[in-house]
């Protein structure tokens, strides 16, 4: 079987470069509906739909960019590299205040800003997975790159979301407006976003990929047929519904924090970085932990263990109600159970789908695979944010005010627990479908390289894969 081409000193490097995408994904996903209700000015449902519109047109590309990350000659290193600086200019321009402006010239300007961003994004999101899947075919060493980039993932978590709970603040303090100190924090992290963008990029020099060293018809048209093909990979659909709802849940969430602490509870901006600081901690015991089982037993035993325990958790806890900061912490451990396990699987398990479509159609397409599965990934994200925007509308939350009317902090309570424990229980159920485990995975790899050496094989003990 193929081993890994990645010492442990390109690893390392390589796992840095989660904190690129993640720094900003975590300020946009906790803080963006925030900025555009509190700061820009915007009703709460029309906020929510800037988000749903942009970060669809960012699922939507996801496929296209896998399809041409994929092509022969393709180089994963160079699309992070070029994608490094118009990401972070992007996300800065996502933030930038536009005073007096209608709420019409507000929703075509963050609307439009927010799609080149994501754009961007994607451009250095899908090589940087799926680069993975060329390196290595091992099925615990994917586990393990995908840990090592989970455990970098907690840090950026902390810098993505506790950096824009305090920071804005203290650029007030020094006589910035409000919507100019979220600028100034979005150029902050855009920083170190860059910074990482060139750091991974450039720990993978030297690597050879095979996709980079292959030549062939670059003119070659996105084909809707090669997506049919993976659609009909059995194991991909229910994948995606794991993903999918997962999504959902997790946005919501996620958007819901800081509506949480100060629109509920009445706490200060300043007690986000308790639930931030709760939110990591929790990740990096937990992550451990996941990765742990997935070894001993396989990726998809421990996602039903730890998502089954996110949604009972949230069902608890609704039950007994947010009130008070200690079921706040509760709430918030809960979150990071699921959060811990999702991003330690989420891309190692798409990996397996690699094979699994090698061994039918006959392709590698990692790209692809990778990039498909982000698609209903940030679907789910984009509507998940877009019924929060939406729940908190039509129970009266209203930015500007500094106490909420008690339908809102309801509102706010149930955005946090009993409406995405709906979708973890649908996401759980594809999980319980998904057919790949370790040992039909082993099974699956030795087929597909009796395969590769023309030998004769057959489907006996992977029927389910297929």
């Amino acid at each position: 079987m193929h081993k890994s081409a990645l010492s442990k000193k390109r690893k390392f490097g390589y796992a840095t470069g989660i904190t690129t995408e993640s720094v900003l994904y975590n300020m946009y996903y906790t803080y963006y509906l925030v900025f555009l209700t509190d700061a820009a000015h915007m009703s709460a449902g029309l906020a929510g739909t800037v988000s749903l519109i942009s970060v669809i047109w960012d699922a939507v590309t996801d496929p296209i960019i896998g399809h041409f990350a994929d092509k022969p000659g393709a180089d994963k290193r160079k699309f992070m590299l070029r994608a490094a600086f118009p990401v972070g200019l992007t996300f800065i321009g996502a933030f930038l205040p536009l005073g007096d402006q209608s709420d019409i010239v507000k929703f075509i300007f963050y609307t439009a800003m927010t799609m080149l961003f994501w754009l961007a994004y994607t451009v250095y999101t899908i090589p940087y997975y799926a680069v993975v899947a060329e390196i290595t075919e091992d099925y615990d060493e994917r586990t393990e790159i995908r840990a090592t980039s989970s455990m970098f993932n907690t840090v950026a978590i902390f810098i993505g979301n506790a950096v824009p709970a305090v920071l804005p603040g203290l650029f007030v303090g020094i006589g910035l407006s409000q919507s100019l100190g979220w600028t100034f924090t979005a150029l902050t992290l855009s920083v170190i976003a860059i910074i990482f963008a060139f750091i991974a990029s450039f720990s993978l020099r030297g690597i050879e990929l095979k996709k980079a060293s292959e030549n062939g018809e670059k003119k070659e048209k996105v084909s809707i047929k090669e997506y049919i093909e993976i659609l009909k990979i059995k194991p991909f659909c229910f994948f995606i519904m794991f993903v999918f709802f997962f999504l959902i849940a997790s946005a919501m969430i996620q958007a819901n924090f800081a509506y949480l602490v100060e629109g509920r509870l009445g706490m200060s901006s300043d007690d986000m970085v308790l639930v931030i600081v709760t939110l990591v901690v929790s990740m990096g015991i937990f992550i451990p932990i996941v990765t742990k089982l997935a070894e001993k037993t396989d990726r998809r035993f421990a996602s039903i263990i730890f998502i089954s325990l996110n949604m009972i958790s949230l069902i608890v806890i609704k039950l007994i109600g947010i009130d008070n900061t200690a079921m706040l912490i509760a709430s918030v451990v809960a979150c990071a159970v699921g959060l811990a396990c999702f991003w330690t699987v989420f891309y190692s398990m798409a990996y397996d789908l690699v094979e699994v479509d090698e061994f039918i159609n006959g392709k590698r397409r990692e790209s692809m695979i990778t990039a498909f599965p982000q698609f209903f990934q940030k679907f789910g994200a984009a509507i998940g944010m877009w019924i929060t925007g939406q729940v908190l509308d039509m129970n009266g939350y209203v930015g500007t005010l500094s106490v909420q009317p008690e339908s809102a902090k309801n509102a706010i309570e149930n955005i946090a627990t009993i409406i995405p424990c709906i979708f973890l229980a649908i996401s759980l159920v594809g999980l319980i479908l998904y057919p790949i485990t370790k040992k039909r995975f082993a099974l699956l790899m030795e087929k597909v390289e009796d395969k590769r050496a023309g030998k004769e094989t057959d489907t006996v003990g992977i029927e389910k894969l297929i």
